[in-house]
C-alpha cells in the first residue's frame, strides 16, 4: 500500500531538480520559486517536508542567504516537530520570508497534483 508521502515524492522530487538546474544556471529566483513549489506539495507530509526545508537550507547558504538559512534552519525543526501534528497551513511557500503560520492561496496545478496523490 503506498502513501501519500510515497505517491507525493516523485511530484516534490521534479520541483527540486528544477531548482537544482535554475540554480546551476544562475537562475536563483527561478530556483527559490520551485523549491517553493516543492514546500507546497510536500508539506503534508513530515518525511517530505523536512526534506525539502533541508533543500531550502542548502540554497541559503550556498547564496550566503543569511536570513533566509535561519529561517530555514528554524522551519525545519518545526516541521519535524509540527507536521506529524498537522500543523500544516495549506499553501504556505516556506521561505523566511513568509510566516511560517500563514495559509496561502495554492496554484490550482498543484492543488490537482495534492488531491490526487491523497486518493
Amino acid at each position: 500500500m503506498s502513501t501519500f508521502s510515497d505517491r507525493i515524492r516523485p511530484h516534490v522530487d521534479a520541483e527540486l531538480d528544477a531548482a537544482h538546474d535554475a540554480e546551476h544556471r544562475g537562475e536563483f529566483t527561478t530556483a527559490f520559486g520551485k523549491l517553493e513549489r516543492a514546500h507546497v506539495l510536500g508539506q503534508s507530509s513530515t518525511r517530505e517536508h523536512v526534506r525539502v526545508h533541508w533543500h531550502m537550507l542548502r540554497f541559503a547558504l550556498r547564496n550566503s542567504l543569511r536570513a533566509e538559512a535561519l529561517g530555514q534552519a528554524w522551519r525545519l525543526a518545526a516541521a519535524a516537530v509540527f507536521t506529524p501534528l498537522g500543523v500544516v497551513p495549506t499553501g504556505n511557500t516556506g521561505g523566511a520570508d513568509v510566516s511560517g503560520l500563514r495559509r496561502m492561496r495554492m496554484p490550482q496545478d498543484l492543488r490537482t497534483t495534492i488531491d490526487a496523490a491523497r486518493t
